[in-house]
């Protein structure tokens, strides 16, 4: 499966003429292109969807859906590095 994650922009460049940033799951940096996101900002959260912000959300949406999937089980499916440290 694969779901739109929330995380929170922590840098914005551009790549070949490309909106990109490096986004914040939670302690997992991944690179997502900004294209559709005309408007968002570092520090802003954005619903990441196959390596695309597809939305900006507030922070406090962002934390209930990241919470909702953590007691779902199905955050580690999508971001199998959160558990890496905790099974190490």
């Amino acid at each position: 499966m694969c779901l739109g994650i929330p995380g929170r922009v922590v840098e914005i460049y551009q790549t070949n003429e490309m909106k990109m940033a490096k986004v914040d799951f939670g302690g997992v940096i991944k690179e997502a292109c900004l294209d559709f996101l005309p408007d968002i900002q570092v520090g802003d959260y954005t619903i990441v969807h196959v390596g695309f912000g597809i939305s900006q959300i507030d922070e406090e949406e962002a934390q209930r859906t990241l919470e909702m999937l953590r007691e779902m089980d199905m955050l580690a499916d999508e971001l199998p590095e959160l558990n890496e440290g905790l099974q190490a």
